[in-house]
């Protein structure tokens, strides 16, 4: 095992949240921890990296935690650990619904109805330990008794959502799609790890990919993004949506619910539920009962690739 780094800065909830949450462009393994139970004020960052990180690593993980500009980082090596391994070990196996979602380091052995995923700590987001991803396992699981024959999920992450859908629906087409061509290929393998067929993988930005066009109208679509890609998709999701589709929103702070409500309502959707975990919120919405007309999915400026796994 070569040597590995861990790079350590103290930040706040907002800042560990939006970590967790975001598409972070950083070479590193990324980990956010609460210190102090219920102070919003002391989190740590814990960064782990292959090599000593230069300048411009420290400068790019810095910039992920304003509040600790004064603040020098501190710089560990990491003889014959496995830096993985480290990033996973706070990662208790978290239980939603029939589903449960364990890293290596926390073996489960599943009861009898329930589904357990090998979802590990790495490149992608969406490991089902932050509340935007275990929020929708919760709301997919609560749907179960219902009906979806073609099933999207836009910015899958780890895959893990659209692996839930593939159990609870297993007649359905699944497609599962992220901006990250890093996230499909994570995806690819942790579908591998979990015994998971049958979901057509997609790298697109958005939802006007032409295999994304093609796979329309979806009954059922997931997007666990941001608020703000979430609020620029609402004509793009609305438009590969059937008539009275079923929408599950996610990664929108609590606070930006009422305009990612507002954009989906111009694009003809109505808000079902609303449940919010912590700062986040989830939401379940129907599409209108006349589709939107589908976007041109000759749009050059969206490159894409889909493959069947």
């Amino acid at each position: 095992m070569s040597d590995s780094w861990k790079t350590t800065l103290p930040c706040t909830r907002a800042e560990a949240e939006a970590i967790d949450a975001g598409a972070i462009e950083i070479d590193a393994v990324l980990m956010t921890t609460e210190m102090v139970e219920d102070d919003v004020e002391q989190w740590r960052l814990d960064a782990y990296t292959d090599d000593e990180p230069d300048a411009a690593m420290i400068a790019a993980i810095r910039a992920l935690a304003p509040s600790a500009a004064a603040i020098e980082p501190t710089v560990e090596k990491l003889t014959d650990a496995d830096w993985v391994a480290m990033s996973q070990a706070g990662l208790e196996p978290i239980r939603e619904g029939r589903f449960i979602v364990h890293t290596q380091a926390h073996p489960v052995e599943p009861g009898p109805g329930e589904r357990a995923f090998l979802i590990d700590a790495g490149q992608a987001f969406g490991t089902g330990h932050h509340g935007t991803t275990s929020g929708c396992l919760a709301m997919l699981d609560r749907l179960a008794d219902q009906r979806f024959d073609n099933i999207i999920d836009l910015g899958t992450g780890t895959g893990l959502l659209a692996f839930a859908a593939r159990h609870l629906w297993p007649e359905a087409r699944v497609t599962a799609t992220d901006i990250d061509p890093v996230a499909i290929e994570v995806t690819r393998e942790n579908a591998a790890l979990n015994g998971v067929e049958r979901v057509d993988l997609i790298v697109a930005d958005g939802a006007r990919a032409p295999a994304i066009s093609e796979a329309a109208p979806c009954d059922l679509i997931i997007a666990n993004i941001l608020a703000g890609p979430l609020i620029a998709m609402a004509p793009e999701i609305a438009a590969i949506a059937a008539p009275h589709a079923t929408i599950v929103l996610a990664g929108l702070l609590a606070n930006q619910a009422d305009k990612v409500i507002a954009a989906y309502r111009a694009a003809g959707c109505t808000l079902e539920q609303s449940e919010t975990r912590g700062d986040w919120t989830i939401l379940r919405l129907t599409a209108a009962e006349v589709p939107v007309t589908h976007l041109n999915s000759d749009d050059t400026g969206r490159e894409n690739w889909a493959r069947d796994i």
